[in-house]
């Protein structure tokens, strides 16, 4: 029976060897089929990870660039700030120097404003001192004339008289004649006063 037994399992074993091989070599099969989609996957995932580190590098570079970008730009902003800074003090400076000059020449046209105006009061002074000057100096002519008129007349009475005269204005008796005399004196000395110009 145990002959029996191992025949029985001999024979079981080439009766289900073949279909052994038929599932060993299906497994075989999926195992390649299943190899071969994994290396396929590992492949794809290669692909996409040196697709992947390409654009990370390219990112990286848009990055650094845009960086640099950035960098050149807050440079230049410091700059500007700078030289707008220093614009500001410049301008101050030329707006406190000019405020200073016109300053200076307000008080130089005040001055000079304050010497136009002493000036002309002296100027308006000396021309009525001049007006008055000459209102006098036709008067005094005026006189002088008059005056140069009574010596004159003067002169010519003094002229035409004669010893008889002369005797007749000494007589002491009647005094007709000195009287005359007197008289005509005192005429020629109110003319004379008359014509005096008072300083």
């Amino acid at each position: 029976m145990r002959h029996r037994s191992v025949i029985i399992l001999a024979f079981m074993a080439v009766v289900a060897l073949p279909a052994v091989k038929a599932q060993a070599q299906s497994e075989t099969d999926r195992l390649r089929d299943a190899l071969r989609s994994a290396t396929a996957q590992v492949r794809a995932l290669e692909d996409q990870r040196t697709a992947v580190q390409a654009q990370l590098a390219e990112v990286t570079r848009a990055r650094d660039a845009l960086k640099n970008e950035v960098d050149a730009a807050k440079a230049q902003v410091k700059k500007v700030e700078a030289d707008y800074r220093q614009a500001v003090r410049e301008f101050n400076d030329r707006l406190e120097e000019r405020n200073q000059t016109l300053e200076k020449w307000k008080e130089a046209y005040t001055e000079a404003a304050t010497v136009a105006r002493t000036k002309d009061s002296e100027r308006a002074k000396f021309e009525t001192e001049s007006k008055t000057y000459k209102a006098g100096l036709n008067a005094c002519t005026v006189k002088n004339k008059e005056l140069v008129k009574v010596g004159r007349d003067l002169l010519e009475r003094y002229d035409n008289l004669t010893i008889v005269d002369s005797v007749v204005a000494k007589e002491p008796l009647i005094g007709f004649q000195r009287v005359k005399v007197q008289n005509l004196l005192q005429d020629y000395g109110d003319k004379v006063l008359n014509q005096r110009v008072d300083p």
